[in-house]
């Protein structure tokens, strides 16, 4: 695989070939599970960092990771992530107020 720039539905579509009979059989909570470890990782990775002793490979693994059971729980669940995304923050201008 090249560093290419790839989309989020390119991205999305890459771990449904790869994982989606597993996941699929795993259901949901299991899955949704997994996803809460793994952004739990996350934030150990992030205060790491802001502590000064994280390295910045582990923390961009961990975003990965992140990405990666998210779009597993779309896929299972039927989301499309770049039509959820462009439904809720750039039609229209998205939504209204500050994040």
């Amino acid at each position: 695989m090249t560093n290419e720039p790839m989309t989020i539905a390119q991205f999305q579509a890459l771990i449904r070939d790869r994982y989606h009979d597993t996941d699929a059989a795993r259901g949901v909570a299991p899955t949704f599970l997994w996803f809460a470890e793994e952004f739990g990782e996350l934030a150990e990775a992030l205060a790491r960092q802001a502590r000064g002793d994280g390295k910045q490979e582990n923390l961009a693994e961990e975003f990965a990771d992140v990405l990666a059971w998210l779009a597993t729980l779309a896929n299972i669940t039927g989301v499309d992530l770049t039509e959820a995304i462009h439904d809720k923050y750039i039609e229209d201008g998205g939504p209204e107020g500050t994040k």
